[in-house]
């Protein structure tokens, strides 16, 4: 029960992205300037408590650094790049294909169950998102987006979404043996490092929050995006599968539609392998 709190938690927390990149935009703030400076400002609180009272966090061998780092900065330039080219509706609908890719990787990789009920709630979960993000956007219609920009945008958005699949399933090995606050702060870090040096290079200097209001919008979503979204996802990896808390973290995208079919989906689910946990449960040694 706790796992499946996080995961919807964790989601919800990621659901304030939407409302606080609004009001940036309205400050003025660029959508490559936003990615860079919330994943910064939390890197860097993150840092200062690490300093202050987890030394140990800094201390990671080879292997984690590639795993955790590498993972952290490919999720965050793919997704500036799936934006730039197909919008923020059209990246967010691509990303949310990860569930599937979860449901699909988890049993080869982790052993996790893949039932048709399993892969069926993945599959209307990410169509209730797609919906959601979609249906009321704003944005230009595809037609109106050059060709060479949109197969950017959705190779990025499918990019993101592939490093997002990866990095759910390698929380289910990374956590138990790095640490929740180790494997945040090193995939942040990675994050911060990759997009400093292939934004500038792209064209896309990130700039800073032009007014103090703009400022303020990116602490809070460093704060609840990048500090505690992260942490009550790995907490809730770290006691259930990585399917589960993949399509309980769609909560994310809140709508009509969109909603009444995650919310379904998810319960749907707990509900019936809850039934089946009852029946196959064996008491512990």
């Amino acid at each position: 029960m706790i796992g499946y709190l996080c995961a919807l938690g964790a989601g919800s927390v990621w659901g304030t992205t939407g409302p606080l990149s609004t009001k940036l935009y309205a400050e003025g703030a660029a959508i490559t300037g936003i990615g860079f400076w919330r994943l910064m400002l939390g890197t860097a609180g993150l840092a200062l408590w690490a300093v202050l009272f987890q030394r140990e966090v800094f201390k990671v061998d080879r292997k984690g650094l590639l795993l955790m780092g590498g993972l952290g900065g490919a999720i965050e330039v793919a997704y500036q790049f799936g934006i730039a080219g197909a919008g923020v509706a059209g990246a967010a609908a691509l990303l949310y294909t990860a569930p599937v890719m979860v449901a699909l990787v988890a049993k080869p990789l982790l052993g996790e169950k893949l039932t048709p009920l399993r892969f069926a709630l993945c599959v209307v979960v990410m169509i209730g998102a797609a919906m959601t993000v979609t249906g009321k956007s704003g944005a230009a219609p595809q037609s109106a987006v050059p060709l060479p920009s949109l197969i950017v945008g959705v190779f990025g958005g499918l990019l993101a979404a592939v490093s997002y699949a990866t990095t759910t399933v390698l929380a289910r090995w990374t956590v138990p043996r790095y640490g929740s606050y180790r494997m945040l702060f090193w995939e942040a870090f990675g994050g911060v490092v990759i997009l400093a040096i292939v934004l500038p290079l792209a064209g896309h200097a990130p700039a800073p929050p032009p007014t103090s209001a703009a400022w303020l919008y990116v602490f809070a979503l460093a704060a609840g995006g990048v500090v505690l979204a992260n942490f009550l996802f790995f907490a809730g990896v770290r006691r259930i599968e990585a399917t589960l808390t993949a399509v309980a973290a769609t909560i994310e995208p809140v709508g009509w539609v969109g909603l009444v079919m995650v919310v379904g989906g998810v319960a749907a689910g707990y509900l019936r392998e809850g039934r089946d946990g009852v029946v196959e449960a064996q008491p512990e040694p």
